[in-house]
């Protein structure tokens, strides 16, 4: 049941419509913004492990302490 919104109406009800329209548009590009950040941080997390580990074959002595 609407109310009698008078010679209104169309003001009223199309306001409301856009209303929701950039309300839906918000949550939207929210929502792409955060899939695209999360993309982002996952590559940078990625790289990051990969430039710790070391790119050569890793040494046979290495930690081992000499005795003399």
């Amino acid at each position: 049941m609407m109310p009698d919104l008078g010679k209104y109406e169309t003001v009223i009800l199309s306001s409301y419509g856009a209303s929701l329209l950039l309300i839906a548009l918000l949550i939207l590009a929210s929502w792409i913004r955060a899939r695209r950040v999360q993309r982002e941080l996952s590559r940078m997390e990625e790289h990051r492990r990969h430039a710790k580990r070391p790119s050569g074959p890793p040494d046979a002595g290495a930690g081992a302490k000499e005795d003399s």
